[in-house]
């Protein structure tokens, strides 16, 4: 089942779209990135193919998105967002946070402070593209909280080579031949409704591991 509902924030009106499974073992709460809504491939996949495994997944809306503005506010305005959506759903299930890009950064700063049962980073951009001196490796590696990074094998805001191999409580999924957006090249040797399926299957399958759930 689909609804949607606008929650205020100290930053203006968030929207939360939520996507509900009939018996949920866990709740998903995902965020946009900078450049970008809920309408990107990977958060409408996780939308909608998960609540049929009984996850439900609620997509966040930020404040200056739903205003119609083109550019993000600043990192702090979105974690002020995602804290305010999560308490209002008050939800009786497990909440995992996340989303992509931008979103996945805030997951991750925010996460311990919710009492989240995990985060979700769907293409985390560990740097600008061309300037791998500015890590925001700080941020993945305090999450405080069991974690799962989906990132795209060509993604130019970071490559899976260039994340530690030993980052506590992190777990990584690798999209062959996906860019930041998770977008396949024909040469990458899988079509994008499989890359898809990498997404969701590796989602679904760390929820049941981490958070507990009909398959466990």
């Amino acid at each position: 089942m689909r609804t949607e509902r606008r929650v205020p924030t100290p930053h203006g009106e968030a929207r939360l779209t939520s996507f509900r499974a009939r018996n949920p073992f866990v709740t998903l709460l995902l965020s946009h990135g900078a450049g970008g809504g809920i309408g990107a491939r990977d958060l409408q996949a996780l939308a909608t193919r998960l609540p049929a495994q009984g996850a439900s997944v609620v997509l966040l809306e930020q404040p200056w998105r739903v205003a119609g503005r083109k550019v993000a506010t600043a990192p702090p305005t979105l974690d002020v967002g995602l804290v305010a959506a999560a308490k209002a759903l008050r939800v009786r299930t497990p909440l995992v946070v996340g989303g992509r890009s931008a979103g996945a950064r805030s997951a991750a700063r925010s996460a311990a402070g919710l009492g989240a049962a995990g985060c979700l980073c769907l293409s985390f951009p560990l740097h600008m593209p061309g300037r791998p001196e500015k890590s925001r490796l700080p941020e993945l590696a305090g999450s405080g909280v069991t974690t799962l990074v989906v990132q795209g094998e060509q993604d130019t805001f970071g490559r899976p080579e260039e994340f530690p191999e030993d980052l506590e409580h992190v777990d990584f999924v690798v999209v062959p031949g996906g860019d930041h957006g998770l977008r396949v090249a024909k040469a990458a040797g899988i079509t994008q409704a499989e890359a898809m399926e990498i997404v969701v299957e590796s989602t679904l399958e760390w929820l049941v591991r981490e958070v507990g759930g009909p398959n466990r």
